[in-house]
């Protein structure tokens, strides 16, 4: 019934079959968390990083009701450019599947997906996380359950500071998800290096980290790990500006969900819109910060590959 609901691509089928390294790859970033063309240029950019590092890229979507594992470049294309495309977690994929429409991948959902066929290792830019308040509004990504239950290693840059840093690694601790920093002891957050946060463990070479993930799940331990990736020195963004860019873009949040416009921001929806409102008060610094950082993060998930 199963291979009813997914479709793999020729490159991936042939990569499962002979065992080679394949890094899955997220959608959202394409539909939701960059604009036209930055979106498509960034998606095969992204590809082609995983391939120059010998691994087969793999990224994930689900179209017309089909899980796709692996796109061409006319469907990426097709995610950058159309406005209704649905932003899916885990708890969506039934009904999207089911009623035949298309949806861009979160971090859970794309892990999900990710271990249909065996892939072990995923690269993103940011991981979900804990909300700032979320003691009053519950607001706790799904991607942090599903590190804790889903047998695929995330490289990220941490995650983004609009979420409460702390209360995220503390809830990551609860569920037992080993964060390791790949040549770092500060845990990332997204557009800069600092977040004034520990990882668990700091690790300094991709075969390292390769074999912490293939010991945790010989031992029978179940769930992923994620491992940090700071951004690189010279693509960081100054945290005292993106410090007072998110300030400003929550007042601009908080101001629109008291207005008559709030029905158009709610839940999943709160992040892109955040994202955006930082990305026009840096004045594209955040962009050009995320578009770097993915890309490192692809690379370092391709040579972690390579030992998986």
């Amino acid at each position: 019934m199963i291979n009813k609901l997914i479709e793999i691509s020729d490159e991936v089928k042939s990569a499962i079959e002979n065992k080679s390294p394949i890094v899955a790859l997220e959608s959202t970033i394409i539909s939701h968390g960059m604009p036209y063309p930055q979106n498509l240029t960034t998606a095969l950019k992204i590809e082609d990083t995983v391939r120059n590092h010998g691994a087969v890229p793999a990224t994930i979507a689900i179209i017309n009701g089909k899980i796709k594992i692996g796109l061409n470049k006319s469907e990426i294309e097709y995610l950058s450019k159309e406005k209704n495309i649905l932003k899916a977690s885990r708890r969506d994929i039934p009904v999207i599947v089911t009623r035949r429409l298309n949806a861009a991948t979160t971090v859970s959902a794309t892990m999900f997906c990710a271990s249909l066929a065996g892939i072990k290792i995923f690269a993103t830019g940011g991981i979900g996380g804990v909300h700032r308040n979320a003691g009053n509004t519950f607001d706790i990504s799904a991607d942090l359950v599903e590190l804790s239950k889903t047998n695929v290693a995330v490289v990220s840059s941490g995650v983004k500071s609009i979420l409460d840093i702390g209360l995220t690694l503390e809830y990551l601790e609860t569920l037992g998800v080993p964060v390791i920093g790949y040549k770092t002891e500060e845990f990332p957050a997204f557009f800069t290096r600092e977040s004034g946060f520990k990882v668990n463990y700091i690790l300094d070479s991709p075969k390292e980290i390769a074999d912490a993930i293939n010991t945790k799940w010989e031992l029978g331990l179940k769930g992923g790990l994620l491992i940090a990736n700071a951004i690189s020195r010279e693509y960081s963004v100054n945290k005292e500006l993106i410090d007072d860019a998110i300030n400003k873009a929550l007042k601009s949040l908080d101001k629109v969900l008291k207005s008559a416009e709030q029905n158009n921001i709610t839940g999943k929806d709160i992040t892109p819109f955040l994202l955006a409102e930082v990305n026009k008060i840096t004045r594209g610094k955040s962009l050009e910060a995320n578009i770097k950082l993915v890309l490192n993060n692809a690379e370092l998930a391709a040579k972690i590959s390579l030992y998986l």
